[in-house]
């Protein structure tokens, strides 16, 4: 029995290594059947019948380089210059055939063929509409974020709202006309006195204008407000695209295994029908299999909610899935320590809290200036009907008047709002070191996470994969030569196939941190945005003569 297993694993090498010619640093040699012939059965045999793989069966994200008239890939991942990832020649083909969807014999085990472990259902295809569509790239969900993404409309409308409230604060008070009488009966004298008369508040201390200056302050914070959110969207928006670049990437790697496997599978069937494998060969080629049908699968989901987070980032509810387009291997080289000091210096964070200590001292010079009285004015004309003595029968007729007044500040003279607004400096101030600590808090573990995983994936493509690659062809040689046990060669292939995911989550962790660290550790595309001022417009209403509410 053993014998029958061994040349029963030779025949699935033989289709597995036509599948894999392609790892990086290796090209496989075809199988030879083994050198010593007395080790063979001596029953007669039949040889399997195999597949041939047909590219253009394949639908949905292929990685085969050949377009002669066959579906294109999806664009996302280049796999044919990715270390460990290329696929040449016959085997750019192998993962791109009907394997994946075929109908493999029925599971049974030989010796008991009532015995039904498990029945077998296909790996369902979710991406095969997806192949033929146009690519997008980064710079097109970018675009679409400065046009769609509503928190940057937002932030823009804090401008324009502050821009507004320094225009009213700086409006000069209404005058007040009105009707004025005394004496309307005028008693034994006749007459009386009315009229009407202007009052006017002269803002006295260019108040007004340090009002406007505290709007106006407050409006450049809103600016810088706009480039942080603007920061935080695009740092969502590239952190979204390269999630999904990697889980693109993820489907056609278990793509890859999913046809080996299921080539394995039915290789094991008909071997099984001629007598050369036996129920353990088989269950456990089929447990393989099923294992990589559910990888696959869950890539698949993976790669659609990843997609639908980096269209929701760049403000669209229903957008139809295609391919990415995008060089995940080649992440940004950046020094990440000056990175980090750059971030603690010229954050948008922390201009923002600067420009805060700005409006601050804005606010202290209006609250000194507000004691300053204002002078009010009043003129009027009115008729007066009282007798004059001289000449008894005339009246006294028109007359004009006039009142001009200030307020004394004798007990208030705003001495509250000045030390209010002398505290709210040093805190503001305070806030400025607070925001430096905390994003020093968080950018150096960025920092230590980008030098890590950039580390890591430079390993996995110059160090493991090619080892892994080695290992698996020493493997295949010494199984060929009949001084190896085939179970090896696959622990050594499903080894590698785990160093390609490996390499691909490195590289999504080094995009990450550097994405992040580009954008000053900022996230939130989707949050509400924050303004300097307070909420309310009701700033120097025209009834409050002058006064700032």
């Amino acid at each position: 029995m053993k014998t029958l297993a061994m040349a029963a694993a030779l025949l699935i090498a033989t289709s597995a290594a036509a599948q894999d010619q392609s790892m990086a640093g290796m090209q496989m040699p075809a199988p030879k059947k083994p050198a010593t012939q007395s080790r063979q059965p001596s029953t007669p045999t039949k040889k399997p019948k195999t597949s041939a793989p047909k590219s253009d069966e394949m639908s949905g994200m292929d990685m085969s380089g050949e377009s002669q008239g066959k579906k294109k890939p999806m664009d996302g991942v280049d796999m044919e210059h990715m270390q460990g990832m290329q696929m040449d020649g016959a085997d750019a083909q192998a993962p791109a055939q009907a394997s994946i969807t075929h109908s493999t014999m029925t599971l049974q085990e030989p010796e008991d063929p009532s015995h039904m472990t498990g029945s077998n259902i296909p790996a369902p295809e979710l991406l095969k509409d997806v192949a033929g569509r146009p690519a997008k790239t980064l710079a097109d969900f970018l675009a679409m974020a400065d046009k769609t993404n509503p928190t940057i409309a937002q932030a823009n409308a804090f401008v324009q709202r502050s821009s507004a409230q320094a225009k009213q604060a700086g409006l000069y008070p209404n005058p007040t006309v009105g009707y004025q009488g005394e004496q309307i009966r005028g008693g034994s004298y006749g007459g009386g006195e009315q009229g009407g008369f202007v009052q006017q508040t002269v803002v006295l201390g260019g108040k007004l204008g340090l009002r406007r200056n505290i709007y106006d302050q407050q409006k450049r914070s809103d600016e810088i407000g706009v480039e942080e959110q603007t920061l935080r969207v695009h740092s969502d928006v590239t952190q979204a695209f390269y999630s999904a670049l990697t889980a693109e990437a993820l489907v056609n790697v278990r793509r890859r295994l999913l046809g080996l496997t299921l080539d394995a599978v039915e290789t094991v069937h008909q071997l099984a029908n001629v007598g050369q494998a036996d129920s353990p060969d088989i269950l456990q080629t089929e447990v393989e299999s099923e294992q990589a049908k559910v990888d696959f699968v869950r890539a698949q989901r993976e790669f659609l909610q990843s997609y639908r987070t980096l269209a929701t980032m760049a403000g669209q509810r229903d957008m139809t899935v295609s391919p990415l387009q995008g060089d995940l291997e080649h992440p940004p080289l950046i020094d990440a320590d000056q990175q980090v000091a750059l971030i603690v210096a010229n954050s948008p964070e922390v201009r923002r809290a600067q420009q805060e200590v700005t409006i601050a001292e804005a606010r202290l010079k209006d609250a000194r200036r507000e004691p300053i009285p204002d002078l009010q004015i009043k003129v009027g004309e009115q008729y007066n009907g009282e007798f004059v003595r001289e000449n008894p029968n005339v009246p006294a007729g028109a007359q004009s008047f006039a009142t001009a007044g200030i307020n004394i500040p004798l007990w208030n003279h705003n001495q509250g709002n000045k030390e209010a607004a002398s505290v709210e400096i040093e805190r503001a101030r305070q806030g400025v070191q607070r925001t430096q600590l905390y994003l020093q808090h968080e950018a150096s573990p960025l920092a230590q996470s980008y030098e890590t995983a950039r580390f890591e994936s430079d390993r996995y493509k110059t160090q493991l994969i090619p080892r892994a690659q080695r290992a698996y062809e020493l493997y295949l040689t010494k199984y060929q030569n009949m001084a190896q046990a085939y179970p090896q060669v696959l622990v050594s292939q499903r080894t590698l196939f785990q160093l390609q995911v490996s390499y691909l989550m490195a590289l999504q962790e080094t995009w990450r941190s550097a994405i992040a660290l580009q954008n000053f550790t900022l996230t939130g595309g989707l949050n509400d945005p924050q303004s300097s001022g307070p909420s309310t417009t009701t700033v120097n209403l025209p009834t409050s003569a002058g006064g700032v509410e």
